[in-house]
Formats: structure tokens, sequence, C-alpha cells
């Protein structure tokens, strides 16, 4: 049997139906033994980096695998970002690069190159992949694809790099004879479950959640990474604890849950970051801590709070943040097993605590301004989206503004997911993520992006077209990187460099590709974007905003979490706070 078409039989024994690549010479044999076959597709996208971001999303919304192939070289070196991508956001992708042939690979050489388009892509990839590695025997290619398959989706997921030369892609081998990782005693010690969790451990847990008379729950990324979220909103029901996420567990939970309280961190909404200042316990789950949340000032974030830390990756416990209780476990693993602790469980009385929650959901409503009249406002904007996209399956945000008014005011239901690129953060990401999400679900599925980002990938309209994709498009124009020009505007003495510049007419470029678009410039006229919903397949929807619209509220740099700009009025943040004030002298200019 020929090493690729062995590959592709492995990949669709792991449930994969579709393969991201951009072709070149060294990945022709392994696209090659994908055309014979009826049961895996291809999907050809326009540049390697949207094949990563595809396969990510992909994986994201099965919660199984995503693969992407790219030649050697550049090919191999333009899926570094959506490499990236995946390992900060625990994403389990495989992702295969073609080689030059072995007889033309420099090896130890000191040379910087022999083979045309020969690149060292496993040692620029390895500080990105749980595992990389280079195949050169074709008697090893079982082993190291179970190998590689087996750490992208165990512990804390994450991508792994094969890099395939082209005469082991067209090598033969008897499969049978092939030597199996998965036989192993690594596989065996790999696949142990992480933290089982010891009835100590629970009865410790449950203690602490019936003293408390202000609980929270913050669900990180984690939750969906660990395929918990039925469990989560499981436990959630038999407490009754409310619910704030990170920006990668906007989804967790739906938002209609009566427990949901919304966004925390640097672009949170203001009420979920002051309920989260005031909570006496708090159970931390799936949540890498990083500065997004805690702002600045790790050491205020929940000061006032007994904190438990749940998560599968013990580097990441008492690492940016001390707590009380720190638990390595699967959140699968100690979700299961504190609901089951939880048979006969009475709640605590927490009704002040969540009248105060209510009050302060009312009282801080979340606009980047105040709107006059019917200018779009973007947060009521995203309200008015929400209220109105049941159909979509998948929400993929890009990064900037509209990512942060669309995490704060975009309301999911039960069955849509909210995809955001975390710690990445890379401009580019929503088109083609939403083109993985939508060969993954099978449905509709909702860009939202700014005039930035979207012209990072606008060649993926293409790939959209191309196989006639139910994929509506939203663009929020400020003819800005409002992100960063926020950032100038506070910071910079508002000196606007590389931030602020005129766009091309992109109705003119998305009707090129015969996709319908439309065009909005005010709230009090909302018949372009129900002519923009009721599109079947593609459309595009521009939402023309001011060039100085910002997210608000934000957190300032050496501000704790509860204090966000623009700045409460110090007498009215001081009635709020069931914890005292941080006094002025400990908060360092």
């Amino acid at each position: 049997m020929k090493v690729s078409d062995y590959v592709i039989d492995y990949l669709k024994q792991q449930g994969v139906s579709h393969v991201f690549e951009f072709i070149g010479g060294a990945i022709v044999h392994l696209l090659d033994s994908i055309s014979v076959r009826e049961d895996i597709e291809c999907v050809s996208v326009r540049h390697e980096q949207a094949g990563a971001f595809a396969a990510e999303a992909y994986a994201r919304m099965n919660g199984k695998l995503g693969v992407a192939m790219a030649t050697s070289g550049p090919g191999a070196l333009n899926l570094l970002t959506g490499i990236g991508s995946c390992y900060f956001d625990s994403v389990p992708c495989l992702f295969i690069t073609g080689q030059v042939n072995t007889y033309e690979y420099k090896f130890d050489t000191p040379v910087r190159q022999i083979g045309f388009q020969e690149t060292d892509i496993v040692s620029v990839a390895k500080p990105l992949t749980k595992y990389a590695v280079m195949v050169t025997e074709p008697d090893q290619i079982r082993y190291e694809l179970e190998k590689a398959v087996a750490l992208a989706q165990s512990g804390r997921p994450g991508p792994v790099l094969l890099d395939l030369p082209m005469n082991l892609q067209r090598a033969d081998v008897e499969p049978d004879g092939l030597p199996s990782f998965n036989d192993s005693e690594e596989y065996r010690l790999l696949m142990q479950d992480a933290g089982d969790i010891s009835d100590a451990v629970a009865a410790d847990v449950l203690t602490r959640l019936r003293a408390a008379k202000r609980p929270l729950i913050l669900a990180g990324g984690g939750v969906r990474a660990g395929n918990s979220a039925a469990a989560l909103t499981r436990f959630t029901d038999l407490t009754g604890i409310p619910v704030v996420t990170s920006l990668m567990g906007v989804d967790a939970l739906p938002h209609d849950h009566p427990q949901y309280s919304g966004l925390i961190g640097s672009y949170g909404n203001r009420y979920s970051n002051l309920i989260l200042a005031n909570c006496d316990l708090l159970l931390i789950l799936g949540s890498r801590l990083d500065s997004r949340q805690t702002g600045t000032r790790p050491d205020t974030f929940g000061r006032g709070a007994d904190k438990i830390h749940v998560d599968i990756d013990p580097n990441e416990l008492n690492c940016k943040v001390g707590v009380s209780l720190a638990i390595h476990s699967r959140l699968d693993i100690f979700l299961e097993r504190m609901n089951t602790s939880l048979t006969g469980y009475i709640k605590p009385d927490i009704t002040a605590w969540l009248a105060y929650i209510t009050r302060l959901k009312a009282q801080y409503p979340t606009y980047s301004f105040t709107p006059q009249a019917d200018e779009i406002e973007p947060n009521r904007f995203m309200s008015l989206l929400s209220s109105r996209a049941e159909q979509f399956h998948a929400i993929c945000l890009d990064v900037g503004q509209h990512q942060m008014w669309a995490s704060q005011s975009f309301r999911l239901s039960a069955n849509q997911r909210l995809l955001n690129s975390g710690g990445m953060g890379a401009m580019g990401f929503a088109l083609p993520a939403a083109i993985g999400a939508c060969l993954a679900s099978g449905e509709e599925t909702l860009v939202i992006a700014g005039d930035g980002g979207f012209q990072l990938n606008i060649q993926e309209l293409d790939t959209v077209v191309r196989l006639n994709l139910p994929i509506k498009i939203v663009v929020m124009n400020n003819s800005s990187l409002g992100m960063v020009r926020q950032f100038q505007d506070l910071y910079l003495a508002g000196r606007q460099q590389s931030t602020v510049n005129p766009n091309p007419s992109f109705l003119d470029i998305v009707s090129a590709y015969r996709i319908p678009a439309y065009h909005m410039i005010t709230m009090a006229d909302t018949h372009p974007l129900d002519q923009f919903l009721s599109t079947e397949g593609p459309a595009f929807l521009e939402v023309k905003l001011d060039k100085d619209t910002n997210v608000h509220p934000k957190l300032v740099v050496n501000r704790p979490i509860e204090d966000m700009y623009p700045y409460l009025d110090r007498e009215e943040l001081r009635q709020i706070m069931c914890i005292g004030l941080l006094d002025e002298e400990d908060i360092p200019t």
C-alpha cells in the first residue's frame, strides 16, 4: 500500500471528512490519494494560513480533530500562525507538511539549503506544537500518525505536525506489519486519566460551596476544549451558582440561562467584573487567567474570594493567581464527579447575592457610547443582530473592536457556538474559521469582522463562493484599526500612526465575487439587515461606524478589575462594593 494512501485511510478512521489545503509539489501524492475517494474531501483554500484557521474551527466544532496540509517551504511556514492559534487555545489539529526527498534534505550538513523549497519546518514549529517530527522511514508512518493524534487529543489538547518527504509519501508499506504506537507502554501512560477526584477533594469543594454567601463560577475555554459544556450546565442547575466567562469561554453556557452573568476581563461587561470583584468564592474552571482576564494587577483579582482552580494543565495552577485549592483534573471528570456528589444537595440561600447581580446588570448595561438618535451604536447592533440570528449554528469573530462588542453583547442560544481567536489574537481568523465551522456543522455560519481583519484573508471569498457555503459576513467598518487606534488615543496622545487608512469599496469587491451585498448606516432602517439574513447562500453586510467609535468599558493598566474606564464616581463604586476599595496610593501610575 502506498504511504500516502495509508495516511488518508488513517485520517478517515479518525472521523475526518475534510482536509484543508493549498496544493504544492511536495503534497501532490497525499492530495492525489484523496482525489480517488468519495468519503473524504479536499477543501482547497487560497492561502495556507486560511487552511490552518479552517482546520482549527473544524476541530472546535466537531470536538475531535482538524487537519490541514501544505507544501514545503513557504507553504509550511504559512501555516504557523494557525498552528500557534491552536496551541494557545488548546485545539487538537494535525498539520501535515510535504518535504523534499530525503536524499535532497540537508539534515546536519552545514549549508542553508539543498532541495528547492527545503525548510526545516519541524524545528520552527516545535515551540508551537505538542509534537513535531519528520518521518524518514516508511515503516514508521503508523507509529508516528498514531502518536501525533494521541498527543493532539490527550491531556490539554493542541496541534501536532508531521513532515513527510516526497519519497516517503510514494513508498510502499505492508499495513499489517507496521509497528503501532497504540500498543506501546508510552500510549498506556498517556491515556491514564489525569487527576481523578478523591472523596476528600469532592467533600472539600462541597464544604466551601455551602459556606459561600456570594459564590461564582468563572468558565474558561477549557470547558469547550474539554467537552464539558453539558456537565457545566448540569452543575450550574444543581448548585444555582451564577457564571461569568472568559473570552474563550463565552459560549460555555447559553446566554438565556438564568445563571449566565456575562464576560469578564479587560473588555468585559462592567457588571460582570463587579460581580467577580465582589464574590467570596470563585470556582475557576479551565481558565489560564491571563492578563486579559485579570488585568495587570493579578494580586487584586478576586481578592476577597476563596479561590478554587481546576485545570488539566498543572502548569497553569497557582501560576498567575494564587488560589486556596488547586485541582489538577480533566474538567469532565471533575464536573461529573461533583454532579454525582450533589445528589440530594440543598442549595444554600444566596437570594441576596442573586438580587445584587440582577441589580448590577440593570444598572450598568454595556454601550460603547450613549446613542442620541438612530446612529449605530455597536453593542446595540450586536444585540439586534443576535435577536435575529437564530439560524446560525456558529458565530466566528475576527480580532479587534468588533470582537469585543460581539463578545459583550451578542446573546447566544443553547445551540450556538462563538469562535474567538484568543491567545494568538490573529486578525484574519474569522472568514476561514467560518469555512471550517460550516463544513463541520453543515449549518449556516455567521462572520463578524472589522474592516482591517476582513482584508487579511479576503481571498477566501473565492472559497466560500466556489463551495457555495451558507456563510453570512458582517463587517463593522470604522475605517481604522480601531483597537490599536483606541490604545494610541489613550496612551500616545492621539498619534494615530498606521491605524487610520481609507478602505476600498467592500460592496464592489464582494459583488465581484457575485455575493449579494448590503449596507446599513442607521438603526432606524433595518431593511438591509433583513435582506442580508434572508438571502439564500452567502451574503455580505457592511455596517458603517464613526472612525472614533471605541470599546467601552475598558480596563486601564494598573487598575483592579472592578475599576473600568470610564471610571465610576468613587462614592458610587464604594457603595457598590461588598469588599473595600483599593486605596489610590496602592494603584501604581
